[in-house]
């Protein structure tokens, strides 16, 4: 009987947890600690929070690193945060200051601080910093905390929140692999949690499809100039660091190739966190609206190699920011502002790698078939750039956020364009159409990727001429030749457009025929 009972007892014994159960559970506890708190409103208002704690202990903890480095080389170290603001003084141990005293710390402009002096608050502080000797860690630490506001109304459970941040090793590189990929699916609970302000993510499956086929190069720049949460450069990212063969390859890769532009406080906050926790020790981002630089002013040491984006499209810019844009190509629709931009900033030169500077862009269809402005900025993208393809997404890979088709747009600067193939991607076979639990997957876009460096017209893929194209007032909007169209399943937006399209088109050729028989209109 013993011996059975010990062997049962044995049985049970629970295995050691992984690197991603710890983490899971650590940050699903936090979690569950921010649900009790009156002052936070679900995930949109939980997952900043998070963050920007999290943003705290990884700086202290590279600190540290970077301190012990310095020492060891006989260097001397400035912090980017100083005593006493560094998380180690106020927040690493567990049993340290906490309820009102811990918010009056952290909200307030002036407070008590965790060495019993009375001095600036922690935000006030953070977000005084400025850089000095060409290092920028303080200008993007007080850029990061301008957006940032403590909705935590309890300051016994923030610092239980705090604690279990505090188990969290940064320079483990097996958890901050792990915490990298944990954090994107918070991401995208976020988005689910947003709704219609979800703007700032783009499927997975279409940032890595997006990212495979330009294909960058280690040496070559990449930009995102509507970065929103990073998706793009995270995936840039990792598939430049798999290149990476030598210390000076790390170097360039960390400190001149991956750059963004994100204007909104919260998605700088969390690409900021998710380019850290993926491994880009000091991300570059702009902090400011992408548009706000005259379009004529940009040069080519402003021009990148490769342009990675999704840029907002349905918004209205304001007079200022249309006045730096050619008089015959002003516009209040954002889209069409960044489809200027991003040509304008890709280099005209060949890349380090030997290759021409490229771009791809999720444009909504509206792009495709728009006229007055919309038809001249088409016209120079297809004279004076090779807008070589045009991959139609299915219906819905956006919902339910939105519903408006999409279609990405890949161009580079070999020279003018002369045709433009079209891949029209389909459903999976039985679908009808995506949902938030039965997304888009990157395996779907597997027989494009067969097909991009070996083009024949088939099923799906099929090729227009630029005079073609140029003769129609540079409409893109060209439907599969070899499809049969399934009203059934289209969305309403697109229906109306088809419409509204088709009936342009018969009083366009009942004003021709009014022309040709000489009557009057």
């Amino acid at each position: 009987m013993p011996r059975s009972k010990e062997k049962k007892n044995g049985a049970n014994s629970a295995a050691p947890m992984t690197t991603s159960q710890m983490l899971g559970s650590l940050l699903k506890s936090a979690r569950d600690i921010m649900r009790k708190d009156k002052g936070l409103n679900g995930d949109l208002d939980r997952l900043p929070l998070l963050t920007w704690i999290m943003f705290l202990k990884f700086l202290d903890d590279i600190e540290v690193q970077r301190e012990e480095e310095a020492e060891l080389a006989g260097k001397k170290f400035k912090p980017a945060i100083e005593k006493p603001y560094r998380w180690r003084d106020w927040a690493a141990d567990p049993q340290g200051v906490t309820g009102d005293e811990l918010l009056a710390f952290i909200n307030n402009d002036d407070a008590v601080r965790a060495d019993g002096k009375k001095g600036a608050g922690l935000f006030a502080y953070l977000r005084s910093l400025s850089s000095s000797n060409g290092d920028n860690r303080r200008d993007v630490i007080a850029t990061v905390f301008k957006g940032v506001d403590n909705r935590m109304k309890s300051g016994y459970l923030l610092r239980d929140i705090i604690n279990k941040v505090a188990g969290i090793h940064f320079t483990s590189s097996d958890e901050l692999h792990t915490l990298g990929a944990l954090y994107e699916s918070m991401l995208r609970e976020m988005r689910d949690a947003a709704g219609d302000s979800g703007e700032f993510y783009t499927p997975r499956a279409v940032v890595r499809f997006m990212v495979e086929v330009t294909d960058p190069s280690l040496g070559e720049t990449v930009l995102d100039p509507a970065s929103g949460t990073g998706g793009f450069l995270v995936e840039a990212y990792n598939y430049l660091e798999r290149q990476v063969q030598t210390v000076a390859d790390r170097k360039r890769l960390q400190t001149e190739t991956i750059s963004g532009c994100e204007p909104k406080s919260l998605p700088y906050l969390l690409c900021q966190m998710n380019l850290l926790l993926h491994g880009l020790d000091a991300p570059q981002i702009d902090p400011d609206n992408a548009l706000r630089f005259k379009l004529s002013e940009i040069g080519e040491k402003e021009r990148v190699d490769v342009i990675l984006t999704n840029p907002p499209f349905g918004g209205e810019e304001e007079r200022g920011i249309q006045g730096n844009f050619p008089d015959d190509r002003q516009t209040a629709e954002t889209a069409l502002l960044f489809l200027q931009l991003i040509m304008r900033k890709l280099k005209r030169q060949q890349t380090a790698a030997k290759r021409p500077a490229r771009a791809a862009v999720v444009v909504p269809n509206g792009t495709l078939f728009g006229d007055g402005v919309c038809a001249r900025i088409k016209e120079e993208l297809l004279k004076e750039f090779n807008l070589h393809t045009i991959v139609r997404l299915p219906n819905g890979v956006f919902a339910p956020y939105t519903s408006i088709p999409t279609n990405i747009l890949f161009f580079d600067r070999s020279g003018a364009t002369k045709d433009v193939w079209y891949y029209e991607q389909p459903l999976p076979e039985g679908r009808k159409n995506y949902t938030k639990t039965q997304p888009m997957q990157f395996d779907e876009f597997a027989d494009c990727m067969k097909w991009w460096n070996k083009r024949k017209e088939n099923d799906q893929a099929w090729k227009v001429s630029v005079k073609g194209l140029l003769d129609s007032n540079c409409n893109l909007d060209r439907k599969n030749p070899r499809a049969k169209m399934d009203f059934e399943h289209l969305p309403p937006e697109q229906l109306a457009d088809d419409i509204l399209k088709k009936e342009l088109r018969i009083a366009e050729l009942m004003q021709e025929i009014k022309v040709a028989l000489g009557v009057q209109a």
